[in-house]
This record gives C-alpha cells, structure tokens and sequence, in this order.
C-alpha cells in the first residue's frame, strides 16, 4: 500500500562538483512538503552542508522512512547495499550519463517528487546477492551486492582458471579473463558489455557470464537465483572478487567464491506509470531507428 513520507534521507554523489547546490535545493523542496531531511554522513561532511542534521546508514535506516538518492547508478548500490536490510524505499535522481536505477531527471525532480511523496508511486523489490570467499574451509570474506559479484585475473596476469559449479554439481572448468554472476539489477551493467543477456527483474536467476573467456563455447548461462553458485580459483596470479564496491585481492588457488540469493531485497519506487520496457527503451537507444 502506498505510504504518505515525513523523514527523508538525503544521499549524494559528492564527488560531483557543484553537487552542494543541488542537494540543497532537494532537502529545501523536501522541507517545504514538510518532510524532516537528514543527510548521509559522508555526503554532508563532503560537502559542508550543515543546515540538516547527518546520520550515518545504519541510523537512516532506522529513523527515515524514505531515501532519496542524487547521483548515478553507482551512488545508488553503495547507499541500497546498506539500507536493504532497514527496507527502506529509495527513489533514484539521476546525476549521471545512464541511470537504470535512478531514473528520475534533476531538471524534473520537483514535478516526479511532489505525488511520491504523498503516497503516488509504483514501487519493485530488486533481489540482492550475498556471499564470500572461503580460504581452507573458513570464510575470509563477506559481502552483499545489487549488481553482481566479478572474479577477475590480475592487471598484469594472464588467464585464470575457474571450476564453477552450482548447487554442488560441476558445471565447468573455465579459461577466462574473469567471470560475472549478476542480478537481473546487474544484467544491464557489466554483464551486458560482456555480451550477457538482459534479465527482466521480475525474473528469479542469474545470468552467469564469462569474460573473455578461451574457448568460444563458454557462452552465458541464466539460473535459478535459489541455488549457490561456487567458483574456484585453479590456476592464474593475482585474482580478485568485487561485490558491487568492495573487493578483496589476490586470491590464490583453492580459494572458493560462493554467491547466493540474499534474504534482503531492495526497494525502489518511482513516478506512476513507470515501466522496465520504457526505461531499457530510453537508456539503450531503441528507438533510435523508428520513423
């Protein structure tokens, strides 16, 4: 059911110049619908804001119920990785070049903004990853991603080698600069450039896309999201994971990557009559030939 906001967090991409405007211009608008504004920590000491109170994540998790995002895609997984868990709604600004998850325009936040808040929009669960690395049965490493978990071969390396199975069944052996296991969120990131499918998120599985890979019959694969995907480092130097934003460096052979389907799930909301077909439309150019 639709919901009437009063607390908003407020989150930036504050590494855009000229951001502090802009930021200040939504918590003013916020402000005068009489919402409560609160700043993401990073984003007001980056900035300098002052006016607003700031809270960490995990504290605008707790007391706001509805986030409001400046930024690009990837300002959007940083801050929807931490406040998954809370269930806290995020609506998406786009300050960025393509934006499939903030899909509302600056120039028009105003107009979007103004019905959402008083409980007008649509609203979707995006499924989310999580998972780590086990060293010698222990696990060294853990972590959540919207987007998708990348093994990868080291800068400077040649191939790795990586045994993939799921649910415990042997799948491959692949020769590959790396490997994808995305969300339907993440198939139009990464795995797309790497020749992946486009997943539509209502979708339960994953697109598991290699990268580069030697043989030409390791082709992309969609499976169910209710399995463990495990991938194992058996040959290359310097391989790494990365969950969204967070890495860990040189793995070594016998480490083990395990990926599966996160209990928590991200909630976006958007302007009404919003639509996936729409959006994939206007970002990838679709309709580029039509008359």
């Amino acid at each position: 059911m639709s919901t009437r906001f009063r607390h908003a967090a407020l989150v930036g991409k504050f590494q855009s110049g000229g951001i502090r405007k802009e930021l200040e211009s939504i918590a003013r608008f916020l402000e005068a619908h009489g919402m409560r504004v609160s700043l993401e920590q990073e984003t007001a000491r980056q900035t300098g804001i002052t006016a607003w109170p700031s809270l960490d994540a995990d504290a605008l998790g707790a007391e706001c119920d509805v986030a409001i995002v400046l930024g690009g895609d990837g300002t959007m997984l940083g801050i929807a990785r931490q406040l998954a868990r809370h269930g806290t709604p995020l609506v998406g600004i786009n300050q960025g070049r393509l934006g499939f998850i903030t899909d509302v325009a600056f120039g028009e936040f105003a107009e979007a903004l103004a019905p959402m808040l008083e409980g007008e929009y649509d609203e979707e669960q995006r499924t989310m990853l999580e998972g780590g690395v086990k060293r010698d049965g222990a696990t060294i490493f853990e972590s959540f991603a919207l987007n998708d978990v990348i093994v990868s071969r080291g800068a400077t390396a040649g191939m790795v080698e990586l045994k993939i199975e799921i649910d415990g069944e042997f799948v491959a052996n692949l020769r590959a600069d790396g490997l994808i296991v995305g969300s339907p969120t993440g198939s139009t990131a990464y795995a797309l450039s790497a020749g992946g499918p486009i997943l539509h998120p209502g979708i339960a599985g994953w697109v598991v896309v290699p990268i580069a890979p030697h043989a030409l019959s390791n082709r992309p694969i969609v499976v169910p999201d209710f399995g463990e995907v495990a991938i194992e480092i058996v040959a290359g130097r310097d391989a790494s994971v990365n969950f969204d934003m967070q890495s860990l460096t040189s793995l070594v052979h016998g480490d083990r990557i395990f990926v599966r389907r996160s209990a928590h799930r991200v909630r976006f909301l958007h302007p009404r009559g919003w639509n996936y077909f729409a959006t994939l439309r206007s970002k990838l150019h679709w309709a580029s030939g039509a008359a």
